[in-house]
């Protein structure tokens, strides 16, 4: 009875570290390729990027999965605890769909985002306030880098479910989204004429409301690390030369 036990341990743990050896193989060939086509002058795109992570990291989590239950099928308590949960399906599914049910969603919506991809490893996203880029999308979560070099991790679930903005996902350049806001009683047609001066863009009237009017102004596309300090400096521009007009005396002021 002990050798029979001692060998039931020894082939569950060959077959975890099977599974575990195989999935590492696995997984450091789809490395390999994902290194070579991005070593050679066409590279891989984001949305091949996308879908190898995550197919390499599904492909992972199976394999480990499938040796998990091969060695436990040795056990004969576990075959038998597994029999009791079959004859009562229905609770046991209720049970486990329960206490799962973040993980799934989150694991389902992961699988969502690598066939639609509205995201890509290397886009520009802003989502709830958060501006980065993705850095990786993995089965359950994705991660965005912030310009500080901050990491942000989203559920998928939330990420499938919310409104994000993606500043790249057809082009790589991206538009400044630059406001002013003048007093009431300022001259909204002299701000205009000095802001289009000041910074050669089109400036437009985006908002009249009782306490201002919010003027948009244009501005060149670029890169989106660059987009917060581009857009800090044209703000900065456009208020310095409204205040050398004296469009800012009265009702509202510089917030700087």
């Amino acid at each position: 009875m002990a050798d029979a036990d001692a060998g039931t341990w020894i082939n569950a743990a060959l077959s975890i570290l099977i599974a575990f050896t195989v999935a590492t193989l696995i997984d450091r060939a789809f490395r390999g390729r994902a290194a070579r086509l991005a070593a050679e002058k066409t590279g891989l795109s984001r949305e091949g990027a996308t879908r190898l992570r995550f197919v390499r990291r599904l492909l992972y989590a199976t394999i480990v999965v499938i040796g998990i239950t091969i060695a436990l099928s040795g056990f004969t308590g576990i075959s038998q605890l597994a029999t009791s949960l079959l004859a009562s399906g229905a609770i046991a599914a209720a049970i486990v769909g329960f206490a799962a049910r973040q993980t799934l969603a989150n694991f389902i919506a992961g699988i969502m985002l690598a066939i639609t991809q509205p995201l890509r490893v290397g886009d520009w996203v802003s989502f709830e306030g958060n501006y980065g880029v993705v850095e990786d999308v993995s089965l359950n979560h994705t991660v965005l880098r912030t310009a500080t070099e901050q990491r942000i991790v989203i559920p998928n679930e939330k990420l499938a479910g919310g409104i994000l903005k993606n500043d790249t996902l057809v082009v790589d350049l991206v538009a400044l989204d630059v406001v002013v806001w003048l007093p009431p009683e300022a001259d909204v047609e002299l701000a205009i004429a000095a802001l289009h001066d000041e910074t050669g863009q089109d400036v437009s009237v985006a908002e009249i409301v009782p306490w201002g009017t919010r003027l948009a102004v244009g501005s060149d596309p670029v890169s989106p690390p660059d987009k917060a300090s581009a857009e800090a400096a044209l703000r900065r521009q456009c208020l310095q030369r409204l205040r050398h007009e004296g469009l800012l005396r009265g009702g509202l002021t510089d917030p700087a």
